[in-house]
């Protein structure tokens, strides 16, 4: 890796810019998620949670945690990542980071490693938050961290490429909101794809977000909806073809140099 980075400084340097817009509004990102935790947890664990009954063993109210993690987690990654490189865009100072002696992997590694970052935070503010609500056992923590930082950087990553596509800030917000939301929401983050009827099961394994917090889920109370092996190759494939993705918008210069 090191042979790769050529100029850690450059790459450095865009990091903490990145994180430095983070830290000025560092308590408006962090009592979002808290407060909006703590919603959830009146709504679905208190009203909902209180009429159904536990969900493999699990209270439902602690069942819900590993959805709610990822649900931030995909969507300030998305978020954070496409405005971090829209915004140079956006500004015309995206010619300057493409004349600077830093190369395409230092300049990704650094947007994305900062939104992940931010995510992972998040994230685990997030676990916090929900720990005073209910008891949490994570069975696996190891493997819930990795999967935390692992997903928080292959969302980021598609965060990046979202954020070269977009050529104004309406389209900035589709794939955010119209298409990683509703997915999310129907991916199980508030209940077990077991609990539907077989067609419907059937066709939410259509849904990749399924695989995602399926095996997130798995990591607190040792089990997934789906099969753990089938969770982790999506996710291994999703930031392969992203990666891939990223290396041709650089080696074509798509949206960057014109």
């Amino acid at each position: 890796m090191s042979a790769l980075i050529a100029n850690p400084y450059g790459l450095w340097a865009i990091y903490r810019f990145e994180m430095a817009r983070f830290l000025r509004t560092v308590w408006q990102s962090l009592l979002t998620p808290v407060i909006s935790t703590s919603l959830y947890f009146v709504v679905f664990g208190a009203a909902i949670g209180s009429r159904m009954s536990e969900m493999h063993g699990v209270p439902y109210g602690a069942f819900i945690v590993p959805g709610l993690i990822m649900l931030t987690l995909f969507t300030e990654s998305l978020s954070n990542a496409s405005f971090g490189i829209y915004f140079p865009k956006f500004t015309g100072t995206i010619y300057e980071l493409l004349s600077a002696p830093v190369s395409p992997l230092e300049a990704v590694l650094a947007y994305v490693g900062a939104a992940a970052t931010k995510s992972v935070v998040l994230g685990l503010v997030i676990l916090a938050t929900a720990s005073v609500f209910v008891p949490l056992h994570i069975a696996h923590p190891f493997a819930m961290l990795g999967l935390l930082i692992f997903t928080a950087a292959t969302f980021s990553l598609f965060g990046f490429i979202v954020g070269v596509w977009a050529k104004g800030f309406e389209q900035l917000q589709v794939i955010p909101m119209l298409i990683m939301t509703p997915l999310t929401f129907l991916g199980g983050v508030f209940y077990s794809i077991d609990m539907l009827s077989p067609a419907w099961r059937t066709f939410s394994l259509f849904n990749p977000v399924v695989y995602l917090i399926s095996a997130f889920r798995w990591s607190f109370y040792d089990h997934a909806d789906v099969n753990l092996a089938v969770s982790l190759g999506f996710l291994l494939g999703f930031f392969a073809v992203c990666a891939a993705v990223v290396t041709l918008i650089f080696r074509t210069g798509y949206r960057l140099k014109n």
